[in-house]
């Protein structure tokens, strides 16, 4: 399997799509007789004046959640080979990113994290290209916008503001405008949203949206034990992972280094960002499945032990597909 998707084809998609289905037939089988999509966060709840949480047929949302997922994999895909990330062509981040977002039932379905990772992936396209830029103001005021539209959506998405100042430093000297560019973006959407709760007369508790932030962070939380049996190869293929990074490190280019480096960020961001959110939910998690899939694709496409890194990957996905079977 891993060997297929090695090589840059375009006919991949097919076969993406194909695993798709096969990695969500468990849950597909067992679908519960509703299933609710909560498309934006309650104080933008004015934005969107409908009733919609129900709107689509546990099916439609399954199918309509499988499509985004499979557009997000191209996507990935494309951003890794245009900046050259595993310094060959290869169909190996939209093959992990499909795997990725099945990990976890509530990742196969509709909700707002999944539909923030499209502003994900469009903000590392821009983070990216930091680099190369002579003057990045333009660039960092739409990433405020782009991560204040992410808050909209689904509130934790604000950390990933952190994600803008942390590249340029990385990949960028000091500019205090380009830093400055970044709040005005997001103070743009926010000062939009707040005239919007003035109209309406309810300026009194747009203030209210930040009371999140001052949440403490949990000391536990509760993952079920089939949960954890499928964290078991992820957690190898990430060891392994850092294995070969710090193997090839220095004989990547300095963009590529740097580019990791924002990305192992920005994964620990999205991970730990969860808990401004009142109610745990696994679902949070499939932020950190861009950055993950960039990872395992990178130990994939180094690995040289067909047979080990074959049987890994058909590991996860045995692990994947059983729990789902022993969910309900």
């Amino acid at each position: 399997m891993v060997n297929i998707f090695k090589v840059y084809n375009p006919l991949n998609v097919i076969w993406l799509a194909i695993l798709l289905f096969v990695l969500r037939i468990g849950y597909i089988i067992q679908v519960p007789d509703k299933l609710e999509f909560i498309f934006v966060e309650p104080f933008a709840r004015l934005l969107v004046p409908v009733a919609y949480e129900y709107v689509f047929s546990p099916g439609l949302n399954m199918f309509l959640a499988g499509v985004l997922v499979l557009s997000q994999a191209v996507l990935v895909n494309y951003l890794v080979n245009h900046y050259n990330l595993l310094s060959r062509p290869t169909f190996l981040p939209a093959l992990m990113y499909v795997t990725l977002t099945a990990l976890f039932t509530p990742f196969m379905v509709l909700s707002a994290p999944l539909i923030c990772n499209f502003l994900l992936i469009w903000m590392l396209f821009k983070l990216l290209s930091f680099y190369k830029s002579d003057d990045a103001k333009s660039i960092a005021y739409d990433l405020g916008m782009i991560v204040a539209v992410g808050s909209l959506i689904y509130f934790p998405f604000i950390f990933l503001f952190l994600a803008i100042w942390i590249a340029l430093v990385i990949f960028k000297p000091f500019n205090w405008r380009e830093w400055v560019s970044g709040i005005l973006g997001y103070v743009t959407v926010f000062f939009f949203l707040a005239v919007f709760y003035y109209l309406n007369g309810r300026l009194g508790r747009f203030y209210d949206i930040w009371a999140p932030l001052g949440s403490k962070f949990p000391n536990s939380i509760h993952i079920e034990y089939l949960d954890y049996l499928v964290l078991v190869p992820v957690i190898i293929i990430i060891v392994l992972y850092f294995v070969k990074l710090q193997q090839n490190f220095y004989k990547s280019y300095v963009q590529v280094r740097k580019s990791f480096q924002l990305l192992f960020i920005m994964f620990l961001i999205t991970g730990l960002s969860f808990y401004v959110r009142t109610a745990f939910n696994l679902n949070h998690f499939i932020l950190c499945a861009v950055p993950a899939a960039v990872f395992f694709s990178y130990y994939f496409v180094n690995a040289t032990t067909k047979w080990f890194y074959e049987s890994l990957y058909l590991l996860l996905l045995i692990s994947i597909i059983y729990s789902q079977f022993n969910t309900f």
